[in-house]
């Protein structure tokens, strides 16, 4: 069996990526802090735990050591937490992203795939959103991301260990965390229809988000890992190249909805997927009605 490697294993995209590298028979091993919690969905009992931070370098290198691919989901997300606490989202998403790829490059890892955001973009003149723009971050998240994106490619060049770079738009599906002052909007939407409140949406609700499900992400993963035409740090878009605005959202969902006041984030998005589709033989399937249709019937909503 194959070592591989998920730094935020235990997270929301990082455990769908656990129980699909379990499903290819990978000797799976996930590092993470439980800093977003702990719960017993996403945790697959055939894969080794590792209570562990990424900024502890002297104890992940060992556990990554000898390992074919690492898959770096590990992070402290979210904008307005980013703008909230910058001292340590940097310190997790930049900082401990260096001791993933050091570890990896002492562990002769083969390669290192790692999650990034449509969020470096920030306010762009034009749609779609091509990896050719020039990154515009409006938080300290999207700025984290857009550094690790440069440290993953100078990694190729400097130490020449490959590299390959997701950048996720707005990644909605099973297992999402509803509870918080930063949770996931599709998520928190379903809860509060589930709890008879109306959908909180802040702003008017017209800014629009390219929605991708969780499984789309993960193929997208496994495909970026073997591809032999991406490795010396790439960009790929991870979009369904579908932007739908916040209130048709709260539509599909149904119910009330409540505006509050407008936050700190760009206008809108949509993911240019093509260097996706033609270098990793990608492809978005999975409908935004038809994910929304199967959370609403596993919520009792349907």
């Amino acid at each position: 069996m194959q070592k591989v490697i998920i730094t935020g294993g235990a997270g929301f995209i990082g455990s769908h990526l656990v129980d699909a590298l379990m499903e290819r028979g990978f000797e799976t091993h996930v590092i993470d802090n439980y800093a977003a919690g702990t719960f017993p969905e996403r945790t697959n009992p055939k894969a080794q735990y590792h209570n562990v931070d990424i900024r502890d370098i002297d104890t992940i290198t060992p556990i990554i050591a000898g390992a074919k691919y690492v898959f770096h989901e590990a992070a402290l997300p979210r904008v307005q937490f980013s703008i909230e606490h910058p001292l340590e989202t940097f310190a997790v998403n930049v900082t401990g992203f260096v001791n993933v790829l050091r570890a990896a490059h002492l562990g002769k890892v083969e390669r290192v795939i790692s999650a990034s955001s449509g969020s470096v973009y920030g306010d762009q003149a034009t749609m779609p959103l091509v990896e050719t723009m020039e990154p515009q971050p409006k938080s300290p998240y999207g700025l984290q991301k857009s550094i690790s994106e440069q440290t993953a490619r100078l990694w190729s060049e400097v130490y020449e260990l490959s590299t390959v770079t997701l950048r996720y738009f707005n990644v909605y599906g099973r297992r999402m965390d509803p509870n918080g002052a930063y949770a996931l909007a599709i998520a928190k939407f379903l809860k509060q229809r589930q709890e008879g409140k109306p959908i909180t949406i802040w702003g008017d609700g017209t800014h629009t988000r390219d929605f991708t499900h969780v499984s789309d992400v993960v193929q997208a993963n496994l495909l970026a890992a073997e591809s032999v035409k991406a490795g010396k740090g790439e960009v790929f878009n991870i979009g369904a190249g579908r932007n739908v605005s916040v209130n048709e959202i709260a539509a599909l969902i149904g119910g009330p909805t409540v505006n509050e006041p407008e936050r700190l984030e760009p206008r809108d998005a949509l993911a240019d997927n093509r260097k996706a589709r033609e270098l990793l033989g990608w492809e978005p399937k999975v409908k935004i009605e038809d994910g929304i249709a199967e959370l609403k019937k596993e919520a009792g909503l349907i």
